[in-house]
């Protein structure tokens, strides 16, 4: 009788084992098998960037992504809190910021394309052909034309601003200045109706420009340089990110593929983005 009692007790116990392992290889295939979380810039999804690489991805990987398309900022903060695994942003200074403070992991350059400021065809300010970002936006200002700004803490709105400050001037001096608090693709279409200036990608308004009368009228200058970086959220803050998806992203957009991928990208026979990724 104490035999049979000890053989129950045992083979409860390891039922209850079975079923407590089956649970948690259950909770971590879901982990494993979860949607990739991709927080980025709007210049990478409104351009088209995204709609181009991500099917390579998925079908090379079999992981789903799930594009959150906000400002730069935004994108950070959304990594910061750990609702994201995987960010992809152009502020290089923030991005260093968010290693440093230890939200994110394995930073790389992936690619860079380059800002322009773009107007109506009338050019009130006079900036056609021009060069010096910096000149032209104290042109804007001096005859205070209209202006549309991000204004949503994005990698092109902390740009503009860097601009203003190397003026010394505020922005808001210029009664013409508008922060609209939009997308880039909604800033475009913004400053279209408005007859207005706008610094913008070059990917995203290549992408726009049959919907808008506006045009380029400041190229060149190097400080519009605007370099991309990929990072993962740091897995030691948020053990429950899906942080292998996010290194095999981060993996695939810097290897010889994704790197060839970007570069095939094109807009009416234009290349927008350009690899950069260590070898």
């Amino acid at each position: 009788m104490l035999r049979r009692k000890s053989m129950w007790r045992g083979w409860r116990w390891l039922t209850i084992a079975i079923v407590c392992s089956g649970m948690l290889a259950a909770t971590a295939g879901n982990v494993l098998a979860r949607d990739l979380r991709l927080a980025t810039t709007t210049s990478t999804d409104n351009s088209g960037l995204l709609g181009y690489l991500l099917p390579r991805f998925e079908a090379a990987h079999g992981i789903k992504v799930i594009v959150i398309s906000v400002g730069t900022g935004k994108a950070l903060k959304l990594g910061e809190n750990g609702d994201v695994d995987v960010v992809l942003v152009h502020s290089r200074p923030d991005e260093d910021r968010f290693i440093e403070q230890e939200h994110g992991v394995n930073r790389r350059d992936v690619m860079y394309n380059d800002f322009v400021i773009v107007g109506p065809l009338v050019d009130p300010a006079a900036l056609r052909g021009g060069r010096d970002a910096v000149k032209a936006f104290g042109k804007i200002m001096d005859a205070r034309s209209v202006f549309v700004s991000r204004g949503d803490d994005s990698g092109t709105h902390k740009m503009e601003l860097r601009y203003w400050s190397e003026l010394g001037k505020q922005p808001t001096g210029n009664s013409g200045y508008r922060s609209a608090g939009r997308g880039m693709g909604e800033v475009l279409l913004m400053a279209s109706e408005l007859s207005a200036y706008a610094l913008t990608d070059r990917a995203t308004f290549y992408a726009m420009k049959d919907k808008v009368d506006l045009e380029i009228l400041v190229q060149g200058d190097p400080r519009l340089f605007n370099p991309y970086g990929v990072m993962a959220v740091n897995p030691a803050k948020y053990p429950d990110i899906n942080f292998d998806a996010a290194m095999r992203f981060i993996d695939w957009l810097t290897s010889s593929q994704g790197q060839q991928a970007i570069s095939e990208f094109k807009v009416d026979g234009k290349q927008l983005f350009f690899p950069n990724a260590a070898p």
